[in-house]
């Protein structure tokens, strides 16, 4: 696949250099000259210093064939721009990053596939691991309506409970169980058992009564 990536910042610098890594072609675009040859010394992609709001500038990066364009500066309005732009090279798929949340509707109006605020995510991520202390880790999954979480099973009402009595249910699956080092596929057979480490895939709405009906 190829990806065409405008800024090396942060984001964009990590995000070219995860995807290089498991084999995609990507080409990093940088206005900033300093930022621009920290990528070339770092990541095996072409980097080409200039303007990801210039024709020109995505004309070299072969925006006309690229597969996915990602716009990951800390610029809202360059962002936009350039999203704008490379959507008249028929692109399957045009991702924004945005730093302001009120921006967020302009980037969806003119018909981003994708807008994404890498800020306000791990903002929310560390607000669920405050307010939610007994579950180890979690994913957002989709639009935010469910979550993938790692908890202990520390009620003794589960501890000896068939995996087939329990789950699944309307709110909730029991996805995976972690014994020894190892991921387990949980058979309706299983039994839980105290200090069991396992992964829920439930409904947002639904995450305090599944983390009470698991943990103390």
């Amino acid at each position: 696949m190829y990806i065409v990536i405008m800024g090396a910042g942060r984001v964009g610098l990590t995000l070219a250099t995860s995807l290089v890594a498991v084999g995609h072609d990507v080409t990093l675009i940088e206005n900033d000259s300093d930022l621009c040859g920290n990528a070339a010394r770092e990541l095996d992609a072409l980097v080409i210093c200039g303007n990801g709001t210039d024709i020109k500038t995505l004309l070299e990066a072969n925006i006309a064939d690229a597969n996915v364009f990602v716009a990951a500066t800390g610029n809202d309005e360059a962002n936009l721009l350039s999203c704008i732009l490379v959507k008249d090279y028929n692109i399957s798929k045009v991702i924004a990053r945005v730093s302001n949340p009120d921006h967020d509707d302009a980037f969806r109006k003119v018909g981003i596939d994708v807008v994404v605020s890498p800020e306000l995510t791990a903002a929310g991520y560390l607000e669920k691991l405050i307010t939610r202390p007994k579950i180890a880790d979690l994913i957002v999954i989709g639009k935010g309506n469910a979550e993938l979480l790692e908890l202990s099973v520390d009620n003794a009402k589960m501890v000896g409970k068939k995996i087939g009595d329990i789950s699944p249910t309307d709110d909730y699956i029991i996805a995976a169980i972690h014994k020894n080092g190892e991921i387990k596929i949980p058979k309706d057979g299983m039994m839980l058992k105290k200090g069991d480490r396992i992964s829920i895939l439930a409904k947002t709405k639904a995450i305090k009564a599944v983390t009470k009906k698991f943990t103390k």
